[in-house]
């Protein structure tokens, strides 16, 4: 049987056509933004690795958070750098901490109709920039880490956290999360598991962003090896056995075959975080005149979601939102 030439070129001759005949849609409320709100500044802070973002204030987060509502975006996700640190990363679980006043802010402003994500570490809030907490061998003691994961969680849902998205990485953190959040009267602040969060060189400006760079060694121990696509896949298989509701990837362009196998395997709410070394390389080429910033933004977004992604957080959101208007 033969077929008529060119058909497929038809339904591409105008953007209409191509618009209509998308199989693939990529719109605000499908974009995640991250945000960073530190403590003890007067105003907000340029971080000089990621053009266009800051350190936020309690006053100027709020601020940008009505702005991306604005946008149509849905939904943001919230890190905290607190004023001080100490080895127990005490300022993660403080009723009183910079990331519970924001959540709290951010809920005031904002009500129901915008999801605040909490991330849910201690890297930023401990002097040695680990995860957890560390034994005498200055090795992470993961049970000991995972019940203060829970008392983090639970002082993030009382400030207002609609989701709590831990990733430290530790074995059984959802578990433990989730019984804490249940025990505590928060059975429905749903759970967002970086269930593969893989050991990456791209996280250098976010670790700028909010000061939680490793003051020794790494975290190869506790993070995903970039090799093994089914030990990511069977740490995701965990974490749904364990009570998460949702599960990322990180990062995403890297790890597009992971978002996909994720996807496809699990048929659960699958975000993919298009991390800071992905935006700053993109933005380093665009300010050289090498790549257009639009064009080339909206690809990467565009294939993240075509590989499988429900939502994608990334630093783009605020410009794309406007872009896809």
């Amino acid at each position: 049987m033969s077929f008529p030439t060119q058909r497929s070129q038809r339904l591409r001759s105008t953007s209409a056509l191509r618009r209509v005949f998308a199989e693939t849609r990529l719109t605000p409320d499908s974009l995640v933004a991250p945000l960073f709100v530190k403590g003890g500044i007067a105003e907000r802070t340029p971080i000089a690795s990621m053009p266009g973002h800051f350190q936020h204030t309690l006053e100027s987060v709020v601020k940008e958070g009505r702005e991306l509502a604005e946008r149509g975006i849905g939904a943001a996700i919230v890190f905290g750098v607190p004023e001080a640190k100490d080895p127990r990363g005490k300022g993660a679980y403080d009723a009183s901490g910079i990331a519970q006043r924001a959540l709290s802010a951010l809920k005031d402003e904002l009500g129901d109709g915008f999801v605040c994500i909490a991330d849910l570490c201690m890297c930023s809030y401990t002097d040695h920039g680990h995860c957890g907490i560390l034994d005498e061998s200055s090795s992470i003691d993961n049970d000991e880490t995972i019940d203060l994961y829970g008392r983090i969680a639970s002082s993030q849902a009382k400030a207002g956290a609609d989701v709590v998205a831990p990733s430290g990485m530790m074995d059984g953190q959802v578990a433990a999360i989730r019984s804490a959040l249940d025990a505590r009267g928060h059975r429905n602040t749903p759970i967002l598991a970086y269930a593969a969060k893989f050991a990456s060189s791209f996280y250098g400006p976010f670790r700028d962003a909010a000061e939680g760079a490793p003051q020794f060694g790494d975290r190869k121990t506790y993070q995903a090896d970039s090799a093994n696509a089914d030990a990511a896949l069977r740490d995701a298989a965990l974490d749904l056995e364990e009570g998460a509701d949702a599960l990322m990837v990180k990062p995403a362009l890297g790890y597009l075959d992971i978002v996909a196998a994720v996807k496809q395997r699990f048929e659960v709410p699958t975000v993919a975080y298009n991390v800071s070394g992905e935006y700053s390389m993109l933005m380093a080429a665009a300010e050289r005149g090498w790549i257009d910033e639009r064009s080339a933004a909206l690809e990467v977004l565009l294939s993240i979601r075509r590989a499988g992604a429900d939502l994608v957080i990334t630093y783009h959101a605020k410009k794309a939102a406007e872009w896809l208007a």
